[in-house]
């Protein structure tokens, strides 16, 4: 009976340990566990997933900061711009998809995504629509751009002295981010209508979208969860001079697909950028108490030809480079002479941190970057880092220009954050618990592999003890002499 116990605790440790290995080995119920985050990952119309999807709990804030001229004579006498960074200025952003429709047997979702903005005194250095900016008069710049070496010219000079512009303006915070009706552009809407008379960075984006979205719901292929296929009824673009430049990739931004590694690249499609992008895993960390993976622009997005020639397709027109960290996106915004960069030109050629006296890249401060958990693919931590800037030049034709140097000259850049609300951490914890406690039975069945197997050999050393303690009490005589 003992030697029949003694192999059944034997084989019971062994069978143990040889299954928690070959568990191990094949990934059993860590692929149960991909397999239902791959089946719940999918935008279905009344499941959490898409409700997050549909109106993200988590609040986002939006913060503009500005770049005040301090020496606006001197810049125009050829002297390095001085400027003095004044922010935030923060805005609750809130961003519902709407309109919301399931295409191709629930294969496509399309859906529009307006914007409002609403303001945070609490959080911002100031009244918007009391604090007054001295920047470069980018209406002004654009139609000197526009009409120079063309009949147009000296009707521009004409209103330019009639309204007494300048190259700088002073506007109200307010003004600057949502509009205010130029006297100039209003003049050039009656020749041309298609112009809008009214000028701001941020005009008619405070309650509007920015197009219509067709995205795809992940229902044949997780890595396809809301992936973008099209935008505004096309599915590529039409700004830059090559294919490649003009696809459309990735996802909003806001989410992406499970099981995600460091390997892979994250591709955004960002209509503030006019192109694609992507991103590269650079840290592990946590947020919230949630494992995370920090993905941050590749130095190749925005390098200079000589390094990443495919960034050829983006120099408009074609061979007219800025240089390595700056977009020129003229060509979506009406032929304005913008460009943009990270703030303070983090990342950019130094000769445009040179070119300004203020600027100061700090890669904490103004460095994207998206933290998200690699199991689900939901984002933790966000911030969405841009600055906008205006090309600058000294014309002859107009004596506005006087002779300030050839420029890319900050205006202002803006700091897009989420943070992901306690509420939902909590949720998401729980779901990582579960995932966890699952793909840990293995290592629970090892362990008790391990404990019959140190059964089986304690009782086989007791068991040889006693066999060996009877063998020698048989061994002596019955009768003993003294």
């Amino acid at each position: 009976m003992k030697s029949l116990c003694l192999v059944t605790v034997g084989v019971l440790a062994m069978t143990l340990l040889i299954a928690s290995i070959s568990l191990l080995v094949a990934h059993v119920f860590q692929t149960v566990v991909d397999l239902q985050v791959k089946q719940g990952t999918v935008l279905k119309n009344g499941t959490e997933t898409f409700e997050a999807w549909e109106d993200p709990p988590p609040p986002v804030y939006m913060q503009f900061y500005f770049f005040n001229v301090t020496n606006p004579l001197e810049v125009l006498q050829g002297a390095t711009p001085l400027v003095e960074e004044i922010g935030p200025y923060t805005y609750r952003e809130y961003r519902p998809r709407v309109h919301v429709q399931f295409l191709d047997n629930g294969t496509k979702v399309s859906a529009l995504n307006p914007k409002t903005y609403v303001f945070e005194p609490e959080k911002s250095v100031g009244d918007p629509e009391v604090d007054l900016i001295r920047t470069i008069n980018i209406p002004a710049v654009t139609a000197m751009e526009w009409t120079r070496s063309t009949p147009l010219q000296f009707a521009t000079e004409v209103l330019l002295l009639l309204y007494q512009e300048s190259l700088f303006t002073v506007r109200s915070v307010h003004q600057l981010l949502w509009g205010y009706r130029d006297r100039l552009l209003s003049t050039i809407h009656v020749l041309h209508p298609e112009i809008d008379p009214v000028f701001g960075l941020f005009s008619k984006m405070n309650g509007s979208d920015d197009g219509e979205y067709v995205f795809l719901s992940g229902e044949t292929n997780y890595l396809n969860f809301s992936r973008i296929v099209e935008w505004k009824g096309k599915e590529s673009l039409s700004w830059w001079t090559t294919e490649a430049c003009n696809m459309i990739n990735g996802t909003d931004g806001t989410s992406f697909h499970p099981l995600i590694s460091k390997d892979e690249n994250i591709y955004i499609f960002s209509s503030d950028f006019c192109r694609s992008l992507f991103l590269v895993y650079d840290s592990s960390g946590t947020v919230a108490g949630v494992p995370t993976f920090r993905f941050v622009p590749s130095s190749m997005v925005f390098a200079n030809t000589s390094v990443n020639p495919a960034n050829a397709g983006f120099c408009v027109p074609a061979g007219n480079c800025p240089g390595t960290g700056v977009l020129n996106v003229s060509v979506c915004r009406q032929g304005a002479p913008i460009f943009l960069s990270a703030p303070h030109f983090y990342q950019a050629d130094p000769k445009f941190v040179e070119d300004i006296e203020g600027m100061h890249p700090r890669k904490e401060y103004h460095e994207t970057f998206l933290d998200i958990n690699p199991l689900t693919g939901l984002v933790l931590q966000a911030a969405k880092r841009m600055q906008v800037n205006v090309h600058v030049r000294k014309l002859p034709e107009f004596f506005e220009t006087g002779n300030i140097r050839t420029l890319i000259f900050p205006v202002m850049y803006i700091n897009e954050s989420v943070l992901i609300d306690e509420a939902s951490a909590s949720k998401l914890r729980h779901v990582l618990l579960e995932a966890s406690v699952v793909t840990g039975i293995p290592f629970v069945i090892m362990a008790l592999g391990i404990v019959f197997g140190i059964v089986f050999i304690v009782l086989a050393c007791r068991s040889q003890r006693i066999t060996e303690e009877s063998t020698e009490e048989e061994r002596s005589p019955l009768i003993r002499t003294s």
